[in-house]
């Protein structure tokens, strides 16, 4: 039956009665537990057994044990002689059934015939499983043992039931398969062997008498067809050996897929596989899922990061495959010895993305069919995600390509924000006062992002490039609009923007450094973004002579560093206020270099009234002077503007035009102007302020 159609399964199979052998045995307990009983009753009392349920009354277990010799001979005369132990004596000695056919898999005729047990251990396996089908004989095992804190079969009661006692002592060494193959639970120690329960995992009964699947065990569900990367090497692989687990790593990234490949290895082994959850393992254990999975002739997939699990699995001797996923790197703790060498399973590349998004959304337009190319292009999902993605889409009344975008970048689920500073973009293209030449740079690169798509897969330069993103350098003095022509990008573009926070990406601990940009590039791939590298000069600075450790291990850096700008697949914008610091290195694998200078008069006057909200009441400024006489950037014009809105709403004297909120004089401005010059250092004295120095000492 395939374990991936239970839900449509049909009402389970009492397999345990159509045993025949089974069935043979648990009569072989039966009879023989009676038969004690009726020895024990006249062993303790010299009485018959009365026949009305009543047990013997329980007698001194050491007196019992310094005349066992002489008992046993007894023991064989009582059932010879008495009635009712001859009768139960005769029935024992009935033959078994004959095999006919091949026995079903899993069920106590197969593991009798598999394991070629003797009729001593399959007796004892009987005995465990009837105290499973059957809690009432439990009583009967304490009244049979003497002992009434003991109502459980052990090795020592079927010692005792057993005709030949002898046979007894090969199924308590530990070698034996009943022990081997985890069909009974181990004693913890050897002392406790024959006194200790005999008793299968509830998962081995589940096994010998059902189809279904218990729960915590998941089918892992159709095989769907994918091209297996050096597939008669993989088949070679997969082969089981002897008769112990074979460890199968799976290494992917946490998110991937690893059920659904799992059950395409297993197709190619011939067999079907069964995800195991961590619950299962913890109140089942793991060897008696093991075993179970050996019982069904099934392969296994383990949580990951269960380590103690597949340890104690492969303790027994099971053939079978036990698929591990890998997602920290193939390290000597996350595969065991005796591993097939580690399967790296292929991540999902733009063709194999698109079809899994067209697959799940059949029903789009023409103009949909063009978002779809641009998402799975963007948003690098693994399989998992891209099927629960469409699944939920699947059920919106009405798709458009901002909405798939969005639920595109919600699953991506990035996890940049612990390494980075998310940004908000405020400014739009239009927001930016440059210099024409910048301006049509800044269009170019803005085109070329939303051509990624149709360049790298519908013409071809996908291979030549890695399917390569897009990496600028915006370069000048402070203020002149770097990161403001960043966050116009992202937004024009329609990307979520993350700025690098060096405090956190820069480590002095050998290696950390490569580490945190490792999560930010994979997490950045994942997710379509722009990456902002502010002051990047700080990071990507040219590389120096190695005189010491310190600078050997920061060329190592910068040069891990490079390699994974050439291998970004989204946009990064590196903000640098010296460019000749950079690495020339670094700058060849740059696509773009844009320069922003210092803005001429005539942008600054531009600047000056942008600097200022709508509703400022800015009549009285005298926007050409303070271009003109002030050859301040940018960012220090909107500094002096912020700052003069300040003292002006501070100022009572202030009385805006009707319809505005607020009047800064110009002397306010000039003083804040005067500031600003005295924080960079620059000379301000009288003569510069023209006209208006009167204005500025009146403010002073």
């Amino acid at each position: 039956m395939s374990l991936t159609a239970i839900d449509t399964a049909p009402p389970p199979v009492d397999h345990l009665r159509d045993d025949r052998l089974l069935q043979y045995w648990l009569r072989q307990v039966q009879l023989r537990l009676r038969r004690e009983l009726a020895w024990c009753w006249f062993q303790r009392s010299g009485q018959r057994d009365p026949g009305n349920g009543v047990l013997p009354p329980p007698d001194d277990p050491l007196a019992e044990g310094a005349h066992w010799v002489f008992d046993r001979v007894r023991r064989e005369w009582f059932f010879g002689h008495d009635a009712q132990a001859r009768e139960l004596s005769t029935a024992i000695a009935a033959e078994p059934p004959r095999e006919e056919g091949a026995a079903r898999r899993g069920g106590f005729s197969w593991i009798c015939h598999r394991l070629q047990l003797d009729a001593a251990a399959r007796f004892a396996l009987a005995l465990a499983l009837a105290h499973r089908l059957d809690s009432s004989i439990g009583p009967l095992c304490a009244s049979c043992m003497n002992d009434l804190s003991r109502p459980f079969p052990s090795l020592a009661l079927a010692q005792r039931l057993w005709h030949q006692p002898e046979r007894l002592a090969a199924v308590a060494g530990p070698l034996h398969p009943l022990w081997r193959t985890g069909l009974l639970e181990r004693p913890e120690t050897a002392a406790q062997g024959w006194l200790h329960p005999l008793q299968p995992s509830p998962l081995v009964l589940d096994a010998i008498g059902s189809d279904q699947l218990p729960p915590g065990l998941l089918p892992a569900g159709p095989v769907r067809p994918r091209p297996v990367p050096r597939r008669p090497l993989w088949e070679a692989r997969l082969a089981l050996e002897g008769q112990a687990p074979l460890p199968v790593p799976l290494v992917a990234p946490a998110d991937a897929d690893h059920a659904a490949w799992a059950a395409r290895l297993g197709e190619l082994a011939g067999r079907t596989v069964v995800v195991v959850t961590a619950s299962c393992l913890q109140h089942c254990g793991a060897a008696a899922v093991a075993t179970w999975a050996w019982l069904r002739g099934v392969d296994l997939l383990l949580p990951a990061g269960m380590e103690e699990a597949w340890r104690e699995m492969a303790g027994l001797t099971l053939p079978l495959r036990l698929f591990l996923p890998v997602t920290g790197g193939v390290t000597g703790e996350a595969v065991p010895d005796g591993a097939t060498p580690p399967f790296h399973l292929p991540v999902p590349g733009f063709r194999e993305r698109l079809q899994l998004l067209q697959q799940g959304l059949p029903e789009v337009d023409g103009g949909m069919a063009q978002a779809l190319e641009e998402c799975a292009r963007r948003f690098r999902l693994p399989e998992q995600r891209l099927v629960r993605l469409t699944r939920q889409l699947g059920g919106c009344a009405e798709l458009t390509p901002e909405l798939l975008v969005a639920a595109c970048r919600d699953e991506s689920g990035s996890d940049l924000e612990r390494l980075t500073q998310r940004v908000v973009p405020r400014f739009r293209l239009d927001d930016l006062v440059v210099p024409a030449d910048l301006r049509r740079q800044l269009d170019e690169l803005r085109r070329a992002a939303r051509s990624l798509t149709r360049v790298h897969y519908h013409w071809g330069t996908a291979r030549a490039w890695n399917e390569g993103g897009l990496a600028a350098l915006f370069h000048g003095p402070p203020g002149t609009g770097k990161t403001m022509a960043a966050e116009a990008l992202a937004a024009d573009l329609g990307l979520e923007m993350y700025r690098i926070d060096l405090a956190r990406v820069v480590s002095k601990y050998v290696g950390e450094t490569e580490k945190n940009l490792a999560r930010i590039f994979d997490a950045a791939d994942a997710c379509d973004c722009l990456l902002l590298f502010d002051e990047a000069d700080a990071i990507f600075g040219r590389r120096t002579e190695v005189k010491d450790a310190h600078d050997r291990y920061a060329n190592i850096e910068i040069s891990y560093l490079l390699e994974r700008m050439e291998r970004f697949k989204g946009v990064a914008v590196l903000a640098s206020n010296r460019r000749r610091d950079l690495d020339d290195a670094f700058l060849r694998r740059l696509r773009w270099t844009l320069a922003f200078p210092l803005p001429d008069a005539g942008q600054r006057e531009e600047i000056w009234r942008r600097g200022f909200p709508p509703a400022v009441d800015t009549a009285g400024l005298d926007f050409r002077f303070l271009a003109r006489q002030f050859p301040l950037s940018g960012g220090h014009i909107k500094s002096v503007a912020f700052n003069s809105c300040l003292q002006a709403a501070a100022d009572p004297r202030a009385e805006p035009a009707p319809g505005r909120a607020g009047r800064p004089t110009m002397g306010q401005v000039l003083l804040q102007v005067k500031r600003e010059l005295q924080k960079l250092e620059r000379s301000c004295g009288p003569e510069q302020f023209g006209s208006y120095a009167g204005l500025l000492e009146e403010e002073s």
